[in-house]
């Protein structure tokens, strides 16, 4: 292997390249905190932002697995008298295909760091989200188009704790994290995160705690590895987490068009025979593209705001080519 290495400049974070049981390239760099002076690692932890959606969509299919839910559930039938602006027609499948149409509580076709409408500390559960999802009216009919809707993936959330009678976070470790041997994964309060997570670092240098929930749900809020994520990747697709009918759905191509040249499918992105996990918010970017015919996972977390998703894709290049050099 030559000595590609990926760019590096202005990076904050951990980038990993792994194929199989090996692992090609960690590169750590910057600080996990600034105060303490911790140095990021290649066991860091990193908030997922948006990445958070695909074990959402993975906790709901279980849910379809075990016959409690149906793709052509209605969400009307579970939210009862909550959220009445969420139209009837509106199912599960349309909720995890961006394709519902609901009114979106952080739109991000108009700002995607938008401040949140109730204080972030108020945040601490799946079901104190529910006033700030409140207001919105349809954007469009459900099945009409692609839209990215984080709210829709808050519903899902609610719906899923209703129907298991568990909270989410504890939900998606059940059937996520601990089927998947996530030992470092998980929904941390950002007003007291474990030893060894990354504090995220807003443009001016202040820290992002006033600017996201104090607790995560369906939308973001998951913290992750890089060697967890790619133990995720080789879980989901060896059936280790829920069957092999329920990942094809969650990787089956709904939207070809989402954006950026990218389809969709129930919770993951898809790039030609690449799928990928991505997010981003204040401080906090991750970018995830898993190879299943070679099992190669390319993955970059970071505590700040960066450009990630092009250097990951730029990687994942290399590797394909075998040009990514091995780890020291």
């Amino acid at each position: 292997m030559s000595d590609v290495v990926p760019d590096l400049e202005g990076f904050c974070g951990v980038v990993s390249a792994r194929r199989g049981d090996q692992v090609l390239g960690d590169w750590a760099v910057g600080l996990a905190d600034r105060t303490s002076g911790a140095p990021n690692t290649s066991e860091t932890r990193f908030g997922l932002a948006s990445g958070t959606k695909t074990f959402t969509a993975l906790t709901t299919l279980s849910l379809i697995g075990d016959g409690v839910l149906r793709l052509d559930t209605r969400a009307r039938e579970l939210l009862e008298r909550d959220l009445p602006l969420i139209a009837d027609d509106v199912t599960i499948d349309h909720l995890l295909s961006h394709t519902s149409g609901i009114g979106d509580y952080l739109d991000e076709e108009i700002d995607a760091l938008a401040p949140l409408s109730v204080p972030v500390q108020q945040l601490d559960s799946t079901p104190a989200y529910l006033p700030t999802l409140e207001g919105f009216p349809t954007k469009f009919p459900a099945g009409e188009r692609f839209s990215y809707c984080n709210g829709g993936y808050v519903v899902l959330a609610v719906i899923a704790e209703r129907v298991a009678g568990i909270p989410f976070a504890d939900l998606v470790r059940a059937r996520v994290f601990e089927p998947a041997g996530m030992g470092a994964s998980g929904f941390p309060r950002s007003d007291r995160l474990p030893p060894g997570t990354a504090t995220g670092y807003k443009e001016d240098g202040r820290t992002n705690v006033f600017e996201l929930p104090v607790v995560g749900s369906g939308d973001g809020g998951a913290h992750s590895t890089v060697g967890d994520l790619h133990r995720f990747w080789r879980a989901l697709l060896n059936g280790r987490i829920v069957d092999p009918s329920l990942v094809a759905l969650l990787t089956e191509r709904v939207t070809d068009d989402a954006g950026d040249g990218l389809g969709y499918g129930r919770g993951v992105w898809l790039d030609d025979d690449d799928l990928i996990i991505v997010g981003g918010d204040h401080g906090v970017v991750a970018a995830s593209r898993h190879h299943p015919p070679t099992a190669t996972t390319v993955t970059g977390l970071a505590n700040v705001e960066v450009p990630t998703f092009a250097r990951v894709r730029e990687l994942m290049r290399a590797v394909k080519r075998n040009r990514v050099v091995a780890a020291e």
